[in-house]
C-alpha cells in the first residue's frame, strides 16, 4: 500500500494529465536548459504539449518552474564570474514593463497553439544555427548599448509575457549574433534576464489566473536538482554547444508537431 502523500501527490500528476514516469523528462530538461543559461519554459511547455496539455492556464507554473531553474543557474554562473550587468541592465529595463503587458493580454487558444509552436522553432534555430562569438563588439556598442537595449528589451519582454517563458530564448541569439557576449556570458545575462522577465510575467498571470502550487511542488523539486547539476556543470566544466544542438533538434520537433 502506498502512502498517503504519494497517492496525493499522484491524484495532483493526474489533474495535469502527468503521472510519475514524466518526472524525469522535467529533470532532463532543466538539467539541459540550465546548462545554458536558460529556466527551460520553452522544453516544459513543449512537453506540456506533447503529453496533451499544452493550454494558456498552465503558464503561470510554466513561470515558477522557470523562475526557480534560472535563479539557481545565475547564482552558479556569477560565481563563476561569467556575469556582466552593464549588458543586462537595458534590455532588463525595457523588458519588465514588457513582459507584464505581454502577460495580461489573453490569447485564445488556437493562437496560442501556433504562437507557442513558433517560438519553439525559433528556439530551435537558436540552438542549432547559432555559433559562439567572443565579445569583440562590445567595446564598439557599450556606450550605445542603453539606447538599443531598452526598445529592443521592451519588445523581447512582450513575447515573452504572451508566450509565458523568460524571454532569454530571444536574447541569447541577439547577444550572441551581436558578438556581445560569448557563450557562458550570454548564460549569465540570460539567466538574470529570465528571472526578472518571469517575476514580471507572472504577477501579471496572478491578475488573471489561479497558480496551481500543488504541481508546482512536486515539479518544482524535479528541476531544482537537474537545475542545479545542469548549470553547475555548465558554468564550470562543459563546453554548451553539443547540449545547445541537442536541444535544438528537440524543440525543432516539438514546433513543428504543434504548428503542422
Amino acid at each position: 500500500m502506498k502512502p498517503f502523500i504519494l497517492k496525493n501527490w499522484e491524484s495532483i500528476l493526474a489533474e495535469f494529465g502527468l503521472s510519475w514516469e514524466v518526472l524525469p523528462l522535467f529533470l532532463i530538461i532543466a538539467f539541459l536548459y540550465s546548462s545554458v543559461g536558460h529556466g527551460g519554459a520553452s522544453g516544459y511547455l513543449a512537453l506540456f504539449a506533447l503529453l496533451g496539455v499544452a493550454r494558456s492556464e498552465i503558464a503561470p507554473v510554466v513561470l515558477v518552474l522557470n523562475i526557480i531553474v534560472a535563479v539557481g543557474g545565475f547564482i552558479n554562473y556569477y560565481r563563476a564570474k561569467h556575469f556582466n550587468y552593464k549588458l543586462l541592465l537595458p534590455f532588463i529595463i525595457g523588458s519588465i514593463p514588457g513582459a507584464f503587458f505581454g502577460g495580461l493580454i489573453k490569447v485564445p487558444q488556437d493562437v496560442f497553439i501556433i504562437i507557442l509552436g513558433g517560438v519553439l522553432l525559433l528556439a530551435s534555430f537558436r540552438l542549432l544555427l547559432v555559433k559562439n562569438q567572443l565579445e569583440s563588439r562590445w567595446e564598439k556598442v557599450r556606450d550605445r548599448i542603453f539606447l538599443i537595449g531598452i526598445p529592443v528589451g521592451f519588445l523581447l519582454g512582450i513575447l515573452a509575457g504572451i508566450t509565458g517563458i523568460g524571454g532569454g530564448i530571444f536574447l541569447s541569439p541577439l547577444l550572441l549574433l551581436m558578438g556581445w557576449a560569448d557563450v557562458k556570458k550570454t548564460a549569465a545575462v540570460s539567466s538574470a534576464f529570465i528571472v526578472l522577465n518571469s517575476l514580471s510575467g507572472l504577477f501579471a498571470k496572478v491578475l488573471s489566473y489561479t497558480i496551481h502550487w500543488d504541481i508546482i511542488l512536486i515539479l518544482g523539486i524535479v528541476v531544482v536538482a537537474g537545475g542545479q547539476i545542469g548549470s553547475r556543470l555548465g558554468a564550470y566544466k562543459f563546453n554548451p554547444t553539443v547540449l545547445q544542438r541537442l536541444l535544438g533538434a528537440v524543440l525543432l520537433i516539438a514546433g513543428l508537431k504543434m504548428i503542422i
